[in-house]
């Protein structure tokens, strides 16, 4: 089963940069994309589409053109849900799950602080809400893979500019602690990318800014974490084509 995660931060400018064309030459089952920044009218078209695959959507409601998030599929789902319980969050559209059989893949949004304190306390709301829930999830049996823009680092050999970033929103000691202790060896969440490289420095993020990009002055934040159940095989992230300032994000796993 091969299971890719992309922060798209605008789907319809991905679609533009050649995403979909790369995507439907990659032999997926499923696609996960958060930042869709559309409304689902607005990603109807067969440029949007690639032959052989469904698509669903969660979209913001709170405000046009923001967030949503989204799941491309080969196969229909049983199920679709589209909110965890909480308008604070499900309106931002950063929720949607497809169930299939035993299988639950969710596409993820967890919120940015970086654009303030309002944000940032936001945030530490989210995960402490989303905690309680990550746990059930992972008690119930089913086979689980969260994928999305997670927007925290776990280590140091998440991110570049370790030192520099320890104030800094997406590598503060709580959100990292509470990333880790979700990642708990042997009873947790499995991190696909550290499972299969434990000493890997590799990123998912750049900043626009500068040459953050060229440098590889980036971030790792883009994540699968997978139930126990679920092995991971083999993992890519690929580079090569600038589709966002994410990169998309591939795991093949064997369970």
């Amino acid at each position: 089963m091969r299971i890719i995660s992309f922060n798209a931060n605008g789907l319809r400018s991905a679609a533009n940069k050649g995403f979909f064309d790369w995507f439907g030459a990659q032999q997926a089952d499923l696609l996960c994309v958060q930042e869709t920044k559309a409304q689902e009218h607005q990603l109807a078209g067969p440029e949007f589409l690639p032959t052989g695959y469904k698509a669903w959507f969660r979209d913001a409601t709170t405000k046009k053109g923001y967030s949503g998030v989204a799941i491309y599929a080969r196969r229909e789902p049983d199920e679709v849900r589209t909110a965890l319980g909480w308008d604070a969050f499900d309106e931002e559209g950063r929720y949607l799950e497809l169930r299939f059989g035993n299988l639950s893949v969710v596409s993820f949004y967890i919120p940015s602080g970086s654009s303030g304190e309002v944000r940032q306390d936001f945030k530490f709301q989210v995960m402490e809400w989303l905690r309680p829930i990550m746990d059930q999830w992972l008690a119930s049996g089913r086979d689980y893979v969260l994928c999305g823009d997670w927007n925290i680092v776990r280590s140091r050999l998440d991110i570049k500019n370790w030192t520099s970033n320890q104030k800094n929103s997406g590598c503060l000691p709580a959100e990292r602690d509470w990333l880790n202790g979700l990642c708990t060896d042997g009873t947790g969440w499995v991190d696909a990318y550290r499972v299969l490289h434990p000493e890997g420095q590799d990123y998912t993020w750049w900043s626009n800014r500068g040459a953050a990009r060229a440098n590889n002055v980036g971030w790792r934040i883009d994540y699968q974490l997978a139930t126990p159940s679920l092995r991971p095989r083999a993992c890519a992230i690929f580079r090569e084509q600038r589709f966002s300032d994410h990169a998309p994000f591939t795991v093949d796993y064997a369970g």
